[in-house]
């Protein structure tokens, strides 16, 4: 049940962050449920520990860069054609930054995954045809 769960939230998050042919596969850290993420991954009680604390600094990131975005909105003009090709252009950039954080985040996390944990999540990006982050585990 976890895993087919957790194969339809990296497969929507894969499609949300990644624009390439073959999208990158997202852990979805912030987007999945910790326990999800925990029981899939089988992870060590340290391991816990430093997902929790990139969840809670990947929600201080995102809400920053969120921040920007409503801001964005309701300060920029949107009155002709070169104001929303403008407005356009600066949520691109924000969308970037934000595709940004979670790969970062992504990276942290198999960062810390062993060899097993580390072939697990190889093998659930190949069933949803996402292209695996290259980590080299611990």
């Amino acid at each position: 049940m976890h895993i087919k769960v957790f194969l339809s939230i990296l497969l929507s998050v894969g499609f949300w962050i990644s624009g390439h042919a073959q999208k990158d596969c997202s852990l979805g850290i912030g987007a999945t449920d910790s326990d999800t993420i925990i029981q899939i991954f089988q992870l060590k009680e340290e391991q816990i520990t430093k997902l929790e604390e990139f969840k809670a600094a990947l929600e201080i990131e995102t809400g920053l860069l969120d921040e920007e975005r409503k801001n964005l909105f309701e300060n920029h003009p949107q009155s002709t054609p070169e104001d929303l090709t403008a407005l356009g252009a600066m949520y691109k950039v924000i969308e970037e930054k934000m595709k940004q954080v979670f790969g970062k985040y992504d990276y942290k996390l198999l960062a810390i995954f062993n060899e097993k944990q580390y072939q697990r999540y190889v093998s659930l990006c190949q069933e949803v045809s996402r292209r695996p982050l290259e980590i080299i585990p611990e």
